[in-house]
């Protein structure tokens, strides 16, 4: 719940701006793009790019309910957000490329397959797009 949520420190409330929720669809789109424009040549970095879409429409998502991330584990607030809109099968996806891109930034580079960018880059377009769906114009 987001009264949990809010408990936990992760989110905190503020007025929805429907330029924040734009800017971060805006960002999400622009990442999905980059992503599939390098992906032949750098998957780690085209994999943080196309987690990075889902987590800005992630954000845009928060924004458009009238919260933001809080506190030191934003990436994981932003997750959890996201379990209150979407499937469980989706928010494990979400959840499992920001895990693996937190080890290919913070860890071991070159540990991102080409098959993983692809389909990273596949389940972001999905993912953008059922957030997407999830605010309310």
């Amino acid at each position: 719940m987001i009264d949990d949520l809010e408990r936990q420190g992760l989110i905190r409330k503020l007025p929805v701006d429907r330029k924040k929720v734009e800017d971060a669809l805006v960002h999400a789109r622009r990442d999905l793009a980059t992503a599939g424009t390098i992906i032949a040549n750098d998957q780690d970095w085209a994999y943080t790019i196309a987690y990075n879409a889902v987590l800005q429409a992630g954000r845009a998502l928060m924004f458009s309910k009238g919260y933001r991330p809080d506190g030191a584990n934003q990436h994981v607030a932003v997750v959890k957000f996201a379990e209150l809109f979407l499937d469980p099968s989706d928010t494990i996806i979400f959840d499992r490329m920001r895990r693996k891109r937190n080890s290919s930034v913070y860890e071991t580079a070159g540990i991102i397959t080409e098959r993983e960018a692809e389909f990273a880059l596949e389940q972001a377009e999905i993912l953008v797009r059922k957030i997407e769906a999830c605010i309310s114009p």
